[in-house]
């Protein structure tokens, strides 16, 4: 399969704006995301999606591939969306800008999935939810049906354990990678926002709400992203 993996980047982000571009002992953060993302074999090539002539700039000059998208995109889905639209692929796989420890593996686990014909939308869960991630509305959680499909995502600590306990292996928490055959990328772009979306700001429950099936992929491997400057520390250490 031609798999391509695409970089959504934008400087403007409400919770950390121009974190793109932040250095993370002495390479940026959009630098540190694709060339971790680049190791797999299982891309043809990768690819920033960007609206920002800095970070445009940026990629250049590391000598990586990007392309000046509409400022007007909402998610990160629809700046993959417009890139895809220019290119020849089977999967395209939307890597999260904010990931600059992303393990190649992930992206592997993540390609594989679609040796499954039923699959149309992959992303990944990790069974390792600490108490503090339960109750961080910026940890997203999910929880699965039987065929490990989606039911629904969330920030707040889900499955709701008032009425009693649940195994530990019931909870998963949501890794940001997701996967797309490419035609039904297509039809995902054209979707209309919902109500369920706009509460939980997570595009993916527009999907669900849609009727799209996203298989959950079970990871063990960790990657911290930064979603706010505290996040920055717990990087750093990794590093």
């Amino acid at each position: 399969m031609n798999i391509v993996g695409i970089i959504p980047a934008r400087y403007a982000s409400s919770r950390f704006p121009g974190k793109p571009l932040i250095d993370l002992k002495g390479r940026s953060m959009i630098q540190r995301v694709y060339e971790g993302a680049a190791k797999s074999e299982k891309l043809t090539q990768v690819i920033v999606a960007t609206d920002d002539q800095r970070i445009y700039n940026e990629v250049k000059s590391f000598g990586g591939k990007v392309m000046m998208t509409s400022e007007s995109h909402t998610t990160g889905t629809d700046r993959c969306g417009e890139v895809a639209a220019t290119l020849t692929a089977d999967v395209v796989v939307n890597i999260q800008g904010d990931e600059p420890l992303i393990d190649f593996r992930q992206l592997d686990q993540l390609c594989e999935t679609f040796n499954d014909p039923d699959v149309k939308i992959a992303t990944l869960g990790i069974t390792e939810v600490s108490e503090e991630d339960r109750l961080n509305p910026n940890r997203i959680k999910i929880v699965l049906d039987k065929n490990d499909n989606a039911l629904y995502f969330s920030r707040s600590p889900i499955p709701n354990t008032v009425n009693g306990t649940v195994e530990s292996n019931s909870f998963y928490r949501h890794i940001g990678l997701y996967a797309y055959r490419a035609d039904v990328l297509k039809e995902l772009v054209k979707l209309e926002p919902t109500s369920l979306e706009k509460i939980e700001s997570l595009e993916q429950l527009r999907w669900l709400y849609h009727g799209y099936k996203i298989r959950v992929v079970k990871t063990t491997i960790e990657t911290p992203n930064i979603d706010v400057p505290e996040d920055i520390a717990k990087v750093l250490n990794r590093l």
